[in-house]
Order: structure tokens, then sequence, then C-alpha cells
């Protein structure tokens, strides 16, 4: 299939409102290929992130819950976290990631996918993991702003979990999905 070829917009203006280590937008005044002008359009610069999916060799899923004050829920989710500048790729942070946050490591590592959160405002990419084989490592190595809990849970209680939308974060049930379809599971 041919990729689309819609023309890019123009930047007339841009201007920084915040720049944060987790919250930069920038406001830009922008000109479409039509013509028309939308003179205030949003643009949150984040870094690339990552997520897991992570299965130990028992088959089981390694997932995290954790309070998101967002939504103000406690909700199951898929290891994740951003991808440092001193990481010398995505796979070095995902490996990083699981095993600070889940105690979690080695295994057999393979790229599922990358995904925008939403690419009209955004510019990061998720760049989603599989895991397989894993095994307890060590400890957890918490940052101070980290509250969550290690949970293994089994092909069907994920599956569980996934037709009763009880994962809120979208970018952990795409792979998932993803996941179950090619590997005939759904």
């Amino acid at each position: 299939m041919e990729a689309p070829k819609n023309e890019h917009w123009k930047v007339l203006k841009s201007e920084y409102l915040a720049h944060k280590p987790w919250f930069t937008v920038r406001c830009e005044e922008v000109k479409l290929p039509n013509g028309n002008i939308i003179p205030e359009y949003y643009i949150f610069e984040y870094p690339e992130w990552i997520n897991v999916i992570a299965i130990t060799k028992e088959q089981k899923f390694v997932f995290i819950s954790q309070y998101r004050h967002g939504l103000g829920v406690s909700a199951y989710e898929l290891c994740a976290g951003v991808c440092e500048k001193e990481d010398e790729s995505p796979l070095v942070s995902a490996q990083r990631e699981l095993w600070e946050e889940t105690s979690y490591g080695n295994g057999k590592w393979s790229k599922l996918m990358e995904i925008g959160v939403n690419p009209s405002t955004h510019t990061n990419l998720t760049h989603c993991f599989l895991a397989t084989d894993v095994e307890p490592i060590s400890t957890q190595h918490l940052e101070a702003t980290e509250d969550l809990t290690v949970h293994l849970l089994t092909l069907e209680e994920v599956k569980e979990l996934l037709l009763n939308d009880q994962i809120k974060q979208a970018l952990h049930t795409a792979p998932l999905w993803k996941y179950l379809a090619i590997n005939h599971l759904i």
C-alpha cells in the first residue's frame, strides 16, 4: 500500500509557552495547503517513550499497578517509561525500565511496534517491545515519584482486563491486542 502524501503545513510563527522537563508546549501559527490559517495550534514536546510486554518462562505476564492522578484511578499497566538521553537506544531504555520497575530482566527481546500518543499534537513515539522468558534479576529500583506494585498475570487474566476495559492506558492496549492477534490468541 502506498504511503499517504498529504502536504505539510507551513509554520508562520512559533513560540514556547512552557519549557519544563515534563511539560514543554509551543504555540504555532500554521498555514494549511489550502491557504487557511490556524492562528493557535499547540504542540507538546516529549522524549521518546517505551513500553514492554514482559512474559516469564512460566508464561506469566509481568504487569504493574499504580495510581494515575489524571483519571483518579489505580490501574493495571505494562512496564513503561521515558527513553533517557544516556540510553543508547529505545531497547536499552526498555530493558532498564523493566528492571527498575519490576526487578525482571534477561530473556529474549524484540520490537513489536511503534505508536504515537496523539500525532496531531505530540512530537514523540512510543517504542513497544516484547520480552519473553524474563526472570527476576534483582530488586525494584523505583524513583522517588514512583509507587507501583508488580503483578504476574495469566494470559486469561490479561484477556479479561482487555475485554472489560480495565487497562486504561491506550499505549498499552494497542501492543497487547497486537500481541494477541499475531499469536492467534483471540
